[in-house]
């Protein structure tokens, strides 16, 4: 009979695996995480995780999914833990963190977790609900929770975002203020919000694919396990914060596990924005419409392999602030190239719309306010464009998972012949190019040029032309 992971299952885990710290949770959760997914459970989740270990109670989590139960639900069923495959260079190595104590569904419950935010014993807000999901509703939970901390008279709370946005600590304070005007919150919650909490930006940084059966079958096939939670990822990780908490002493604390705590996450945070981030888009919209897989297999290509090198070398990494771009480069294309990750083109190619503005946009207009050629950053635009048709070299559709999904398509497929016609339709959103693109015929022209090499020779054979090294 196959064992369900969960507590009691714990003696029964067979192989080689780092188990949680303590049998069972010995204290409310500190830690409120919004955003209960595959990368905080692999990322924060295991920094939280180590603080346990290290016998420093004050870290437990409740993880919070915003919209759907399933994954709380089962979390729940195994008492919060789950396993993480953890690929790399010195091989695979297992883990069951144990700092998800409890968890909860902010659509199905939201006063479980007001009240978690108002507890004397909750110390930090951790958030990785995507860039879409700044919005009302976040704020409003947020908000809500914080005026009835501030009613109270407790102390206030560390409240880190840790989503792909520039300044993601400022965004979200200010989205918090907006929602606390909307309330007409008094000048005294104002001053105690100033005062007493903390919205420090962060960058971090580790590629955890989605999770699928795979990773069910490899948790049952090296652990014994049946674990509906599983996860897979890499040995690699990044989390830079600034040194901007609610209790100054937590400064310490996360460096002694391997945060990074800064005076500025800036250059950090647009350097992998721009070269991490802005490459997987480019490798995904590549991927989908060459019919490759995952990450891995787009790398491994030659020519797009070259592209994605000269892309960061030539045109993103000149204008970066961190000074070992270089080394974080060739850190990168080794990290693409882990075919354990199995890591979807279309899982990162979700959500373009959305993530363009932050990691090809100031690129491009970095480069022309140098006077500099962007012939990479027109092809990989031009990609996009081509990738919104929803249908790959050979003929196979594939679904866009997009907020502007039916907007794009509609407009990719109706001009599908004609690039100057798609890239003049494409290229004029300014939610996604800005106020300024639009009306820069250098660029215009650069992306049109490379969708008809696109449309004529297929997404490889434009490639191969535009990375010949002869």
């Amino acid at each position: 009979m196959v064992i369900r992971l969960n507590r009691a299952a714990l003696p029964t885990i067979a192989g080689a695996v780092t188990l949680p710290a303590t049998a069972a949770k010995v204290c409310p959760p500190g830690v409120v995480h919004l955003g209960l997914g595959a990368f905080h459970r692999a990322h924060q989740a295991l920094v939280f995780d180590a603080l346990l270990r290290r016998g420093d109670t004050r870290w437990g989590v409740l993880g919070v999914a915003m919209r759907n139960p399933a994954l709380a639900d089962a979390l729940a069923a195994q008492d919060g833990l789950y396993s993480v495959h953890v690929a790399g260079a010195q091989g695979i190595a297992w883990h069951i963190p144990g700092a998800l104590w409890t968890t909860a569904v902010a659509a199905r419950e939201p006063e479980k977790i007001v009240t978690a935010l108002a507890a004397s014993t909750t110390r930090w807000v951790t958030l990785t609900v995507t860039e879409k999901g700044y919005g009302e509703p976040l704020a409003e939970l947020l908000v809500e929770g914080l005026l009835r901390r501030h009613a109270i008279g407790l102390c206030g709370l560390t409240i880190a975002s840790c989503d792909n946005l520039t300044d993601n600590g400022r965004r979200l304070q200010a989205l918090c203020e907006s929602a606390a005007r909307a309330r007409s919150a008094s000048a005294e919650f104002f001053a105690w919000l100033n005062a007493s909490c903390a919205f420090p930006n962060s960058m971090v940084d580790r590629i955890v694919p989605a999770a699928t059966s795979v990773h069910r079958q490899a948790a049952l096939e090296a652990l014994g396990v049946d674990d509906a939670a599983a996860l897979g990822t890499e040995a690699f990780w990044e989390w830079v914060i600034e040194e901007h908490f609610a209790d100054s002493a937590d400064a310490s604390t996360l460096r002694a596990v391997g945060v990074q705590v800064v005076g500025r996450v800036r250059p950090y945070e647009t350097a992998k924005l721009r070269m991490l981030n802005g490459s997987h888009s480019a490798l995904a919209c590549i991927g989908a419409v060459a019919g490759l897989p995952f990450i891995a297999n787009c790398i491994g290509t030659p020519c797009v392999r070259r592209f994605i090198h000269a892309l960061m070398t030539e045109e993103v990494g000149p204008h970066l602030e961190r000074t070992d771009w270089r080394q974080y480069r060739d850190a990168l294309i080794a990290r693409f190239d882990n075919a354990a990750l199995r890591h979807s083109v279309h899982q990162i190619a979700s959500d373009s719309s959305q993530k363009i503005p932050s990691r090809w946009v100031p690129c491009v207009e970095q480069r022309i306010a140098a006077n500099a050629p962007v012939s990479r950053l027109a092809f990989a635009a031009a990609t996009w464009m081509r990738y919104a048709r929803g249908e790959d070299d050979h003929g196979q559709p594939y679904a866009l998972s997009d907020p502007m999904a039916e907007q794009v398509q509609a407009l990719a497929r109706r001009h599908a012949g004609d690039a100057d016609a798609t890239v003049s339709a494409l290229g004029e959103i300014t939610s996604i190019w800005g106020a300024q693109l639009p009306h820069h015929r250098p660029w215009h022209e650069a992306v049109t040029n490379a969708l008809q090499r696109i449309n004529r020779d297929g997404i490889l054979g434009a490639l191969e032309k535009e990375t010949d090294p002869t």
